[in-house]
């Protein structure tokens, strides 16, 4: 029997042909600065440049005049007798560098350049800045420019060009000759000139003056008020307590003291501007935030409102007629911040997080990588699909090989391939990816023998988390070019969980949690969390004082109780609609905008206005709740997925089992983000995904994540129990709110209407019977008091809503039992006696 051959030449000939043209490993650029030994290197190496010229500059201008013959002659001399001619202390390179910064260009405003590389370097290699980089580097380049021009001026006027023209560089010189033919003497005014406008527009002069201004007048204002005390005598030792009522306690004490006691922290700020006003309360300039936590100086700016005392004459400001708060407000007090809530509220720092560890094993091979690139040729091969180029991308969890075949080859061939090249390199799962979006090539995903852990710290310590400014940013992996993926919840606006069990789900729920705590403050966020498993959350609990949110009187915040979910669940639907009527009021359409528009003190909190934080909702298993209360979670949830993300309300929802009765197309419709771990089945796939891929995973942190039909992988951050203790325990350790931040107050409708129709002359007679039937087999059912009383399904129905209203039996919970509220008869028979039911 004949053997059909592949056309052209087989991959083993085409392999000894071309030994290095078919495969190639591509090398990342970016970490040659990014991984921490090259970033350690590179910045000692700035902080050492920075120190050699500063030192070099410094000789030159002692040594200068007599190392210029060397200069001049180097091209006639040896480096060895040029060096020994040098008296620079860094020899001919120092010199020669010198010669060009300082004689040539800048004089001595060079100087400060070698201040650029060391800042640098030291924010490289320490992951701090002594000095802000940016702000450093500005000022740097202009004075260098601007002392060289202005000792320029100085050197021409005082005719000393011969002896000290070094001081000004040939920069500063030659502008100043320039100069002096348009002005003569008065070339030193567009100097000065130069330095007012710099001053003007990095500086905000005119801010700073403004400021100057208000703390001047309340301080004159401070000084009359304790000249009219002083006059009062006797009375103020007599009447201390008065006037405690309307000035700071302490009024022997100088105005620059109060401001030091003023420091101390305050007590939760009122959500109304104008009762702050009135109580005479110092506010402080809102600090900006930050990671790293807020810190409290004597430096911090304060404002001191008093009563009955004489303004200053100033223009009449403009106002908002329909608000009714003057700008005058935002100007004298600055912005509103949500945060001075919780002044002393420190952020978590990194150190809570477990230490990075590499591995000490090589990750992967070349060798590896090698054979993986030979089976994968020799198996399309086979087939009699050829290719023209291939290359590999080394991930923490898989290696993505990009393939492309020769022209005339079907993508579909490669990817009914797919279970053939899983064998041939006896991997755990093979994901093709045919064509990959973009790139016109075949993607080849294949699991690596030695996987990466991806440490949680090692990504919220990265700088593109740290920097961004997502308003709601969560860290959710790696991708497998080793990127940090870093995505914002707000715009998302949802997100659909699912894997199955001990996949890394409930990791991942943790992961989120985490990134949002460490960049958000409790002003600006809380969270509602949903927990039917009851051990999954609840390290949580600590945080309720500051991140947690919860119903009125709920005795915790962690919700685990089926019926309590529901009101919850309809509670944020009040809140969503509370919301929307606040927005529409402001006549804004958004979150975002109202928050900026209440911080502009643009909004009257007398209305009804006040800052509005983000609300995250996270419900750990979603299927528990829909086998035990179906449309009454549905309906709510469908509810928040479609309109609450406008008003800054979004839902993190998990599942472990992503079935249509589960993830129904009501909730699907209005989830666009989907995250999946691996799953059992394909169909599994398609339904949280729309798409398979998920059941061939990996595990242990290895997902999908599809976001408007883009699909990436990802490896999951780890985060362990120990260091969600930590975090927690650091925060709940500090001073909090009162209490967690209330929601909405709900009542079921069932338990309105029983209230109100609780009449005993309408029972049932049946009713005691019933009630007896259902202690003795402590069995809240209905279907039980069918079988044993002989009754009809309607009957049994009202005898057992009945007995609810009695207090005999607990709420409905769906296909469940309810629970029987009493364990013997004779606590029953009191009971009912007391009722007037017998």
């Amino acid at each position: 029997m004949s053997v059909n051959k592949p056309r052209g030449n087989t991959p083993r000939q085409k392999a000894e042909e071309a030994t290095g043209s078919r495969f190639s490993l591509s090398f990342d650029w970016e970490q040659l600065f990014s991984s921490p030994k090259n970033t350690l290197a590179w910045g000692i190496f700035f902080i050492l440049l920075g120190i050699f010229l500063e030192i070099a500059f410094l000789s030159y201008i002692i040594t200068g005049l007599s190392d210029q013959s060397v200069i001049d002659g180097i091209g006639e001399l040896s480096v060895r007798d040029a060096g020994r001619q040098t008296r620079n202390l860094f020899g001919v390179l120092g010199a020669v560098l010198s010669h060009f910064f300082i004689y040539r260009w800048f004089g001595v405003g060079a100087l400060l350049l070698p201040l650029v590389p060391i800042v640098a370097g030291w924010k490289m290699a320490f992951g701090k800045e002594f000095l802000p980089l940016i702000r450093t580097t500005k000022e740097v380049v202009f004075f260098t420019i601007w002392i060289s021009v202005l000792m320029g001026y100085v050197v021409m006027m005082s005719n000393t060009e011969n002896n000290l023209s070094f001081v000004s560089g040939g920069i500063g010189y030659i502008t100043n000759i320039f100069l002096f033919n348009w002005l003569k003497w008065g070339s030193v005014i567009p100097i000065i000139f130069a330095l007012f406008v710099f001053a003007v527009f990095f500086y905000d002069a005119r801010s700073a003056y403004e400021s100057w201004q208000l703390k001047n007048a309340a301080r004159q204002e401070a000084y009359g008020i304790k000249e009219e005390i002083s006059d009062l005598g006797e009375e103020v030792a007599k009447k201390p307590a008065d006037l405690k009522s309307d000035f700071v306690s302490v009024v022997d004490d100088t105005y620059d003291d109060l401001i030091l006691e003023e420091v101390k922290p305050l007590p939760a700020r009122t959500e109304d501007p104008g009762k702050d006003l009135k109580n005479g309360q110092a506010i402080y300039a809102p600090p900006v935030l930050a990671v790293s936590p807020p810190v409290m100086s004597a430096d911090t700016k304060l404002e001191l409102e008093v009563e009955d005392t004489t303004q200053l004459s100033e223009p009449v400001e403009e106002e908002y007629e329909d608000e009714g708060i003057s700008t005058s407000i935002l100007r004298e007090f600055g912005q509103y911040d949500p945060t001075l809530d919780l002044p002393t509220y420190r952020f978590p720092t990194i150190d809570l997080l477990n230490e990075v560890i590499e591995n000490q094993h090589e990750k992967v091979t070349h060798e590896e990588l090698e054979g993986n690139k030979t089976k994968i040729v020799d198996t399309l091969g086979s087939y009699g699909i050829n290719i023209s180029k291939i290359k590999a991308t080394i991930g923490p969890t898989v290696t993505l090989y990009e393939i492309i075949p020769e022209a005339g080859v079907r993508i579909s061939k490669i990817k009914n391939l797919e279970g053939d090249i899983a064998l041939s390199l006896a991997a755990l799962g093979i994901r093709i990816i045919a064509p990959m979006p973009g790139r016109g090539t075949i993607g080849i995903e294949v699991p690596n023998k030695n996987r990466e852990t991806v440490f949680v710290r090692s990504v919220l310590a990265n700088e593109r988390f740290q920097k961004s400014n997502y308003d709601l940013p969560i860290v959710l992996g790696k991708t497998i070019s080793n990127e940090i993926h870093i995505v914002d919840l707000a715009k998302m606006p949802h997100l659909l969980m699912a894997g199955a069990t001990g996949q890394g789900k409930s990791v991942g729920l943790n992961v989120i949690l985490a990134s949002l705590i460490y960049k958000k403050h409790p002003a600006e966020l809380k969270f509602v969390l949903v927990d039917p498993k009851k051990v999954e959350l609840t390290l949580f609990n600590k945080l309720e004082r500051h991140f947690l949110a919860k119903l009125p009187n709920a005795e915790e915040a962690i919700i685990t109780d089926t019926k309590k979910v529901i009101f919850t669940l309809n509670s944020l639907c009040i809140e969503m609609d509370s919301r929307y009527d606040l927005l529409k009021e402001a006549a804004v359409r958004n979150l975002k905008e109202y928050n900026a528009k209440f911080a502009q003190r643009r909004l009257n909190p007398e209305k009804g206005h006040r800052f509005l934080p983000y609300i995250v909702l996270v419900i750990d298993e979603l299927a528990d709740l829909m086998m035990t209360a179906g449309k009454e979670v549905e309906t709510p949830i469908a509810r928040l997925a479609q309109l609450a993300r406008a008003v800054g309300i979004h839902l993190v929802v998990a599942t472990q089992r992503p079935s249509v009765k589960v993830i129904t197309g009501l909730i699907k419709a209005n989830f666009p983000a989907r995250l999946s771990f691996r799953v059992t089945s394909s169909i599994d796939s398609r339904t949280i995904l729309d798409m398979g891929g998920a059941e061939q995973l990996v595990g242990q942190g290895d997902m999908l994540l599809a976001i408007n039909s883009e699909v990436i992988r990802l490896q999951c951050p780890f985060i362990d129990t120990r260091e969600i203790e930590d975090v927690c325990e650091y925060i709940g350790s500090q001073r909090g709110y009162d209490e967690a931040y209330a929601l909405p107050e709900y009542e079921g409708e069932d338990a309105t209407e029983g209230k109100a129709d609780l009449n005993p002359d309408d029972f049932d007679t049946l009713l005691p019977d019933a009630a007896r039937l259902i202690v003795t087999h402590q069995q809240g059912s209905t279907s039980l008091i069918q079988r044993k009383m002989k009754l009809g399904y309607n009957r049994a129905g009202r005898i057992m809503d009945q007995l609810e209203i009695l207090g005999v039996v607990g709420p409905f919970t769906g296909s469940k039992a309810r629970d029987v509220m009493f364990h013997d008869l004779s606590g029953l028979e009191e009971h009912l006696r007391v009722m007037g039911v017998s």
